[in-house]
């Protein structure tokens, strides 16, 4: 499928020094160690075009060779690296085809349980991957939306995770991401209530949790105040109000963060932050949530200011934070993070495991120590 606006141009590209910073935290998302993704950092020169050198061209050779070779998946998150952080022309369109064909292949040939899925949103097909379905059997669901920069393959790896669980699993997009053909809107909550209509008889929907990372936080919490099916949310690094409505914050934003949501939005770069200004959710929205939020929130965080999480503790009802002494999505704390966000999706449950949630504290608790010293 190729986006509607994916083959809009930027110009000069992005900041290439900034660029290979921010996808150093996505990388090792994924699992790729800096001795592996060290190396395709170097050879780039250039973020535009398609030739020797450039960002998409060098991830894409990277990836082939994991493809050569039957690592299929490790394909897969190389490609979705050479398409960071968005289409904007025919190198990272390249990269992001063969991320899901890769991503396909692999759960296919996998016992992953994995299947594709086309949900309608509003006449629009839109794509996701979903695990643990059954018309004889549906289980309570958990849908995993990542941010404006991390496409369905990223993270639909956490499927066969999410079903040991107990659990149906969504992994879809933001509108504008990947494969979504949505304009990314103040009203893109209906993403989740399509979804959820659409799996319904097949997953039990009235029970279903988010797992919103990012900037889908802030759309998880909104479609929570409409939708009473959601019964819990789980979010890492959420934009809430003062990232919507501070302007000298949003003046001091990493130009791939402002550029990403210009793309996304449809709106110059300059134009973003009168765009997106009447986002905010309201203190008596957040008053007004009615189910659990759990949120990972971080100390220096470059995207998302402090203000957002100490108003969701002035004005959230049910809500537990893990601080993170890091940057916007915690990068360096990634096995803790993983570990409490189960945890805390666990502990929403009223038909939870008690075993599972004892393997999770332990899980936590071992994330928390520290390494041995070299």
């Amino acid at each position: 499928m190729t986006h509607p606006h994916a083959l809009r141009a930027t110009g000069d590209g992005n900041d290439l020094d900034e660029l290979k910073r921010f996808v150093v935290a996505h990388a090792l998302s994924q699992g790729l160690p800096a001795d592996h993704h060290a190396p395709v950092l170097d050879r780039i020169t250039t973020d535009t075009g398609d030739a020797p050198g450039s960002w998409a061209y060098e991830w894409i050779r990277a990836g082939d060779e994991r493809d050569a070779v039957g690592a299929t998946l490790a394909a897969s998150q190389y490609y979705v690296m050479g398409r960071f952080p968005y289409v904007d022309g025919p190198g990272r369109a390249r990269a992001l085809h063969r991320a899901v064909d890769a991503f396909d292949r692999w759960r296919t040939t996998e016992p992953t349980g994995i299947e594709a899925e086309t949900v309608d949103v509003d006449g629009v097909p839109v794509r996701i991957w979903t695990a643990g379905l059954s018309a004889q059997d549906p289980r309570p669901l958990l849908v995993v939306t990542g941010g404006i920069v991390s496409p369905k393959e990223q993270w639909g790896v956490l499927l066969p995770q999410i079903t040991a669980l107990g659990l149906a699993g969504a992994v879809a997009e933001l509108p504008g991401v990947g494969e979504n053909p949505l304009r990314y809107a103040r009203d893109s909550t209906r993403l989740f209530t399509a979804l959820l209509d659409a799996l319904a008889g097949r997953a039990d929907v009235t029970r279903t949790y988010l797992l919103a990372l990012s900037f889908s936080g802030h759309l998880a919490i909104r479609a929570a105040l409409t939708d009473a099916r959601i019964r819990g949310i789980v979010g890492n690094g959420p934009p809430i109000h003062d990232f919507f409505t501070d302007a000298t914050w949003q003046r001091g934003l990493p130009a791939v963060t402002r550029n990403t949501l210009a793309h996304l939005v449809g709106v110059p770069p300059k134009d973003v932050h009168a765009h997106l200004h009447d986002w905010a959710l309201s203190d008596d929205e957040l008053r007004a949530l009615d189910v659990p939020l759990a949120a990972v929130t971080a100390l220096r965080d470059e995207i998302v200011p402090p203000g957002d999480p100490d108003r969701l503790q002035r004005h959230v009802t049910d809500l537990r934070l893990l601080e993170h002494d890091d940057v916007h999505g915690a990068p360096r704390h990634l096995a803790e993070t993983k570990a409490w966000s189960l945890l805390a999706l666990q502990r929403m449950r009223p038909d939870a495991d008690p075993a599972v949630t004892e393997r999770l504290v332990a899980a936590v608790a071992a994330a928390r120590r520290p390494g041995p010293t070299p």
